[in-house]
């Protein structure tokens, strides 16, 4: 027998990998817990994190997408979809603007490649849901979410703005 496995076969014996693995979780036991009351008390969010979907509006209320479907070329996992019509005065608009949360991988190229800040990513991660389909955020749900929170919204653009 050669030493290597005169060594294997004592390792085995002995169970050294299992008393290793003990011994890391006591010391894991001992230690302090960190431990939140989740809804009373929240973890901070880091300046990057990306959640909810919204669509902004410009100060006169008009919607800001003009449909270029930039956003739905550069998706990666295809989670856009973008139907468009043309209006009477010319302009482009959306007809249906759709995104499948279930789809999304909340990577930012949406929001990186809209050349007038239509499409951005909040930072509420607080959302479920609960009935089937409710996972495709509509046109109107969007701009719904981007009304409540547009001011958030702004602030948080207006603190990234050195970095754009």
């Amino acid at each position: 027998m050669t030493m290597r496995t005169i060594k294997y076969y004592l390792k085995s014996f002995l169970f050294l990998e299992l008393i290793k693995g003990l011994m890391v979780t006591g010391g894991y036991l001992f230690k302090r817990k960190i431990t939140l009351q989740y809804p009373e008390q929240k973890t901070p969010i880091s300046p990057r994190f990306r959640g909810l979907h919204a669509q902004r509006r410009y100060a006169n209320g008009e919607e800001r997408c003009i449909a270029c479907k930039l956003c739905e070329a550069v998706c990666p996992a295809l989670a856009i979809t973008i139907d468009v019509e043309e209006r009477d005065d010319g302009t482009r608009r959306t007809s249906k603007y759709d995104i499948d949360l279930f789809k999304c991988i909340y990577c930012g190229f949406c929001e990186e490649a809209c050349p007038v800040d239509a499409i951005v990513e909040t930072d509420v991660f607080e959302y479920h849901f609960e009935n089937r389909g409710e996972n495709i955020m509509t046109k109107d749900k969007l701009l719904a979410v981007g009304d409540k929170y547009e001011e958030s919204i702004a602030a948080n653009r207006a603190a990234d703005a050195p970095y754009r």
